[in-house]
C-alpha cells in the first residue's frame, strides 16, 4: 500500500522510521512538508501531488492543528483515499463530518493514534463493544500533566519547577495550556466516548485544569494517603451520557496514583468483561507512530470502521456527580464544609453532591476573587479513605 504522509515532524518521522525498518508492504510514496523543513526525492510542498495521485492509497495526517489539516483530510477522503490521523484536535472538532465523507466515498477514517499514543485504547474499546455495552471510561490520557504531578510528588517540586522540567525534556510546549488546562484530554475524551457509547459526543464538555495545583495542597493530601491526577471521566446509563475532564483526588494506593512520568492509564467498564485497564506510553515518535502503522495495516486488510455521526444519547452531567475539593482564598460556597483534617486557614473545602458543570461554576465564582482557585473531584476510593 502506497502512503502519502502529511507532515514529517515527531509523529510523521516515527511513522516513516517504522514503515522503512519494520513493516513490509507499506511504502511511504510522498511526504508533504513546508519549504525548508526537509529535502529528498519523496518531498513535496503541494498537497495536490498526494491527494490527486491515483497510485497513493492512503494518507497519514501528522500535521496537527485544525487547518489546513481539516481541509487536507476532506480532500483526501473525497478523492477516495483512506485517512489515518493522530490529530485529536481536528478529529474532536470534525469527527462526524469525516465519518460521513469517508462513508460516502467508501474509504476508512482511522483514529487509533489520537488517544493514548501507543496504548491500543480505541481498538480495545471497539473490541469490547462487540460483546458489551460500555458503561464507563476514565483515565490519565495526557503524559505531560502526569509527568508534572509525578515530579511534584516524587521530587517535592513546585508546579512551576516541574513544568519547567517537563519543558526541558520536550514533554511540554513553551505554551503548555493544552496539557495543563485539560484541552488535550478533552479532545481525547470526546473521541473515546463517541467510540465507546455509539453516540456522537458534544464538542464542549466540562473541563477543569490543573494550572493552580500547589505543592501545599499535595502535601495536605499526601498526609491523608491521597494523591491527584488530571483525568477524563465518562459514563452512560439508560439513554443518557456525560463526559468531563478534571483533576481527581485518588487513594494513594490506587493504580492511577502510581502512574509514573509521562505514562497513560485508561480504564473501561463493560457489562460482562467488567473493568479493564490499559497502560503504556501516551506520546512520542515511536509509540504514536506504532499506533498509526497499526491503523495502516488494518486499512490494507480492508478495515472500514464506522462511528456515530449523531448525538443519540441525552446529555446528563448528573451521571458524574461526586464530592469535590475546592481550594481558594475566596469566600467558601454556602454548601461547603471544611475538608477533613484541615482548618479555615487552609482554604480547602468539600462540596458534596456536585456534578462537573456545577463544579465549573463554583470555580468561576471563586475565581472572581481568587483567580488561582483549584477544584478536583474525589474518587470513590478516596471518599472511603476519608470516611465520607
Amino acid at each position: 500500500m502506497r502512503i502519502g504522509l502529511l507532515g514529517c515532524g515527531t509523529v510523521g518521522g516515527g511513522v516513516l522510521k517504522i514503515c522503512e525498518e519494520r513493516v513490509e508492504g507499506l511504502e511511504v510514496a510522498r511526504i508533504l512538508v513546508l519549504p525548508g523543513e526537509m529535502e529528498g526525492p519523496l518531498v513535496t510542498h503541494d498537497v495536490a501531488q498526494i491527494v490527486d495521485d491515483p497510485t497513493i492509497d492512503c494518507v497519514v495526517e501528522a500535521m496537527g492543528g485544525l487547518e489546513p489539516a481539516h481541509s487536507f483530510i476532506i480532500r483526501a477522503l473525497e478523492a477516495g483515499k483512506s485517512v489515518v490521523t493522530a490529530n485529536k484536535a481536528v478529529v474532536a472538532a470534525h469527527f462526524a463530518e469525516f465519518q460521513r465523507v469517508a462513508g460516502a466515498h467508501g474509504c476508512a477514517f482511522m483514529v487509533e493514534a489520537t488517544s493514548g499514543g501507543g496504548v491500543p485504547w480505541i481498538a480495545s474499546i471497539e473490541k469490547a463493544r462487540r460483546v458489551d455495552e460500555i458503561f464507563e471510561l476514565r483515565g490519565i490520557l495526557n503524559g505531560t500533566s502526569n509527568y508534572i504531578i509525578d515530579a511534584m510528588e516524587r521530587g517535592s517540586l513546585t508546579f512551576e519547577a516541574a513544568l519547567a522540567q517537563a519543558q526541558e525534556l520536550g514533554y511540554a510546549e513553551a505554551d503548555p495550556s493544552a496539557d495543563i488546562d485539560g484541552i488535550d484530554v478533552a479532545n481525547k475524551a470526546i473521541i473515546s466516548a463517541t467510540v465507546a457509547f455509539g453516540s456522537l459526543c458534544r464538542t464542549t464538555i466540562p473541563r477543569l485544569g490543573m494550572r493552580w495545583l500547589t505543592r501545599d495542597l499535595l502535601d495536605v493530601l499526601a498526609a491523608q494517603g491521597l494523591s491527584v491526577r488530571l483525568m477524563a471521566r465518562a459514563r452512560q446509563d439508560d439513554g443518557r451520557y456525560a463526559v468531563c475532564v478534571e483533576p481527581v483526588v485518588l487513594a494513594g494506593e490506587s493504580v492511577e496514583a502510581h502512574v509514573p512520568k509521562n505514562f497513560n492509564l485508561a480504564t473501561l467498564v463493560g457489562a460482562t468483561v467488567g473493568e479493564l485497564k490499559f497502560y503504556g506510553q501516551g506520546a512520542g515518535a515511536l509509540p504514536t507512530g506504532n499506533a498509526i502503522v497499526q491503523d495502516l495495516l488494518d486499512v490494507a486488510a480492508g478495515a472500514r470502521p464506522r462511528y456515530a455521526t449523531e448525538e443519540t444519547l441525552a446529555w446528563d452531567p448528573a451521571l458524574l456527580e461526586a464530592s469535590y475539593l475546592l481550594k481558594t482564598s475566596a469566600p467558601l460556597p454556602d454548601a461547603a464544609e471544611l475538608f477533613p483534617k484541615t482548618g479555615p486557614e487552609d482554604g480547602i473545602c468539600l462540596v458534596r453532591g456536585c456534578d462537573p458543570e456545577r463544579a465549573g461554576a463554583l470555580v468561576r465564582e471563586a475565581a472572581e476573587a481568587d483567580p488561582h482557585a483549584f477544584c478536583a473531584s474525589i474518587s470513590p476510593e478516596a471518599r472511603s479513605l476519608l470516611g465520607l
